[in-house]
């Protein structure tokens, strides 16, 4: 439900990625983004708006699921390095190891919210690198929230 979610939602359908895999336990999505007539700039490349914008969304979704109704997740920030041009399919794997999500937990019982950034590489079928996008997620207990910014959880 989660990837098909994700494919037909318009703005995700709209940078031409497709969510190929999303673990059961929600800890693993793979987003492939072919070389294709809607993906390719003036010079035949990928697209660099559609190699980032299939980066948006799943670690703050991932993160959401894990940590349960208590928390709000957002986005805060983001930036990407773009190593090489992409003439072929390329995929992004996010992870949510064990490690992170417990030390996410540790920190959330010792502070009302944090930041937290997630590396993710578009790769090609073969590992090569061909972007790098890194993107800062907040997140806060909702009641930190709510007296932080006055508000309800949007």
């Amino acid at each position: 439900m989660v990837r098909m979610g994700f494919n037909l939602h318009p703005a995700f359908r709209g940078t031409g990625g497709r969510v190929e895999h999303v673990a059961g336990d929600l800890r693993h999505i793979r987003v492939r983004l072919p070389l294709g007539w809607r993906t390719k700039n003036i010079v035949g490349s990928l697209y660099g708006g559609s190699l980032f914008a299939i980066t948006d969304g799943a670690h703050p979704m991932m993160l959401m699921a894990a940590l349960g109704e208590d928390f709000i997740v957002w986005d805060k920030s983001a930036s990407i390095r773009y190593r090489k041009p992409g003439y072929t399919t390329l995929y992004a794997d996010f992870t949510l190891p064990d490690e992170e999500l417990a030390s996410i937990r540790r920190t959330l019982e010792a502070q009302p919210d944090l930041e937290r950034t997630f590396t993710v590489e578009l790769k090609d079928a073969h590992g090569t690198v061909y972007t790098v996008v890194e993107r800062t997620v907040y997140i806060a207990h909702k009641t930190h929230y709510r007296q932080r910014t006055g508000g309800g959880d949007r």
